[in-house]
């Protein structure tokens, strides 16, 4: 997996040494959700999951980066989601911004695992409306599909409403 950015190992090895199911996909690249449910057989758009960075000012007015994960068939809903993060400030990260919080992970293909990144996961309770879930895994071109309720228990995001 060496043609891969390094976090797709590290995806793997930690859902291997985890003891969960998964399974990957090698697929063209794709940018957007809608492109990549064409190339996840056996799978909805319904049931991928949309990782987006974002910028928020916390309550000591401090400027920290945080990830929302929602079901990819659905919007985020700001508005919502700053109330919920209890912020005036919410904005999506640069790519610049992506790339130094990634280390150079592109936009499009950023896995829903914030805490490898060391940032704050917040996800939409909607998300675990489905058993499965899928996502690209540090790359356009590779997805990753696994249990929600073992992402759940890996990654510990806060669960929060954010989508509209």
């Amino acid at each position: 997996m060496n043609i891969y950015h390094p976090i797709v190992e590290e995806i793997t090895n930690l859902l291997t040494r985890s003891g969960v199911w998964f399974e990957t996909f090698v697929h063209p690249p794709v940018l957007t959700s809608e492109e990549a449910a064409q190339v996840r057989p056996g799978y909805t758009l319904n049931q991928g999951a949309k990782a987006l960075i974002v910028k928020i000012e916390d309550s000591e007015k401090i400027n920290t980066f945080c990830m929302l994960v929602l079901p990819a068939h659905l919007r985020l809903d700001s508005k919502r989601a700053k109330k919920m993060l209890n912020t005036k400030n919410l904005r999506f990260a640069t790519e610049n911004e992506i790339d130094t919080v990634t280390s150079g992970v592109k936009r499009g293909a950023i896995p829903p695992f914030g805490n490898l990144f060391k940032i704050k996961v917040y996800a939409d309770p909607q998300l675990f409306e489905n058993e499965k879930m899928v996502f690209n895994a540090g790359d356009r071109s590779f997805s990753v599909a696994m249990n929600t309720a073992d992402f759940k228990i890996i990654v510990q995001p806060q669960v929060i409403e954010i989508v509209q």
